[in-house]
C-alpha cells in the first residue's frame, strides 16, 4: 500500500479496508452482505452452519471499499469443520480493520452474543453493533434490544437495521466507511466478491439442499463442483457433487423416484444460470463419504480453511 495519501480523479481521499461480520447463527449476516454489496455473494437459509466458509464480499462507493468479511456463526467446535470454521472466525476478526457484531431484535441478547462479544473485545478491532430484522418487531421490542446490546461492552455505536428491506443500510455503511483507514481500493469497483467460480456456483446448489432438507441432512452435505466446461456459447455444462455421510442421507437427496435430487437440480440450475448469464445443464451425484466433517484431507480440498 503506498504511503501516500490516495485520491481517486476528483481528488477525493480514498478509503478501504476489512470488516468481519460476527454473529449467532442465523441472525441475518449473509441477507446484510447481500444486501450492502447488492447482488448474491453468500447463500441464505434459516439453518445454523450455513456459512462454512469466511466469504468476502465488495461494496464500493466513491470515496471507500468496504471487504465484507462473512464470517461462520460462532460456535464451540465439535469435529474438524467447526473446529476450522472457529479459527477461521478468530483469524479474520484479528486481521480486520472493523468488526460488525449483529444481533437478531427478534430474539434479544442471549448468551451467545455474550460469548462473541468477548472474542471481539479481545480482538482489539473498532466495533460497531447492528440490531437486525428491526421490520418485525415493535418499537419496544426493538428499545429493548438496542439497550441490551449497549450492555454487551463491546462498540460505541449501534444501529437498528433489517437487511431484508434496506431499512437503516445507509447510515450503517456510511458510518463503517468512516471507520476505514485511507488507502487504495483493494479490489475493481466493479468486483462483488473474491469466490472462486467452483465455490459460488457450489455454495448456489448446497443452498437448494438446504432449503429441502431438514434434521441432520443439511448440515452433513456438503457440495464439490468438479468441472465447468463451456459446450456451446450459450450453454454451460456443470458437474457438482453433494457429499453426505451415510448411505441414508445419500437416500433422503436422491428421493422417491428421484424427486429428491432432480428438484434440488431444477431450483439450483435456475440459480446457476442467473449467476453466469447463459444456459446451464447442471449433473448432480451424490457420494457418501463418512464422517467428512473430521477429513482433514477433504476439508483441505473442499478450500475449508
Amino acid at each position: 500500500m503506498s504511503a501516500e495519501t490516495p485520491e481517486t480523479a476528483a481528488g477525493t481521499t480514498t478509503r478501504s479496508g476489512f470488516v468481519a461480520l460476527a454473529g449467532r447463527p442465523n441472525v441475518g449476516k449473509s441477507t446484510l452482505v447481500n444486501a450492502i454489496v447488492g447482488r448474491k455473494v453468500a447463500i441464505v437459509s434459516d439453518k445454523p452452519q450455513t456459512t462454512r466458509r469466511a466469504i468476502r464480499g465488495v461494496a464500493t462507493t466513491d470515496d471507500a471499499q468496504l471487504v465484507l468479511v462473512d464470517l461462520p456463526g460462532v460456535q464451540r467446535p465439535r469435529d474438524a469443520l467447526t473446529a476450522r470454521m472457529q479459527r477461521r472466525v478468530e483469524s479474520e476478526l484479528a486481521d480486520a480493520d472493523a468488526a460488525l457484531l449483529i444481533v437478531n431484535a427478534i430474539q434479544g441478547i442471549g448468551p451467545g452474543d455474550r460469548f462473541i462479544a468477548g472474542l471481539l473485545a479481545r480482538a482489539r478491532t473498532p466495533v460497531v453493533v447492528a440490531v437486525n430484522k428491526v421490520d418485525r418487531c415493535s418499537r419496544a421490542e426493538i428499545a429493548a434490544t438496542l439497550q441490551a446490546a449497549s450492555e454487551l461492552g463491546v462498540g460505541d455505536d449501534f444501529f437498528p437495521i433489517s437487511a431484508r428491506t434496506g431499512e437503516g443500510l445507509r447510515a450503517l455503511v456510511d458510518h463503517l466507511g468512516a471507520l476505514l483507514p485511507d488507502g487504495p481500493f483493494f479490489f475493481p469497483p466493479e468486483e462483488r466478491s473474491d469466490q472462486s467460480e467452483q465455490v459460488l456456483l457450489a455454495e448456489l446448489v448446497r443452498e437448494q439442499v438446504l432449503r429441502r432438507t431438514r434434521q441432520e441432512v443439511p448440515h452433513a452435505v456438503e457440495v464439490e463442483v468438479e468441472e465447468i466446461e463451456e459446450r456451446r456459447r450459450d450453454l454451460i455444462a456443470v458437474r457438482a457433487v453433494m457429499w453426505v455421510e451415510a448411505e441414508s442421507q445419500k437416500g433422503i437427496l436422491i428421493g422417491a423416484g428421484g424427486g429428491m435430487i432432480k428438484a434440488i437440480g431444477t431450483a439450483a440450475r435456475k440459480e446457476l444460470e442467473r449467476e453466469l448469464g447463459t444456459r446451464v445443464h447442471l449433473e448432480l451425484a451424490v457420494r457418501v463419504r463418512r464422517a467428512w466433517r473430521s477429513d482433514d484431507r477433504l476439508l483441505d480440498r473442499l478450500g475449508i480453511e
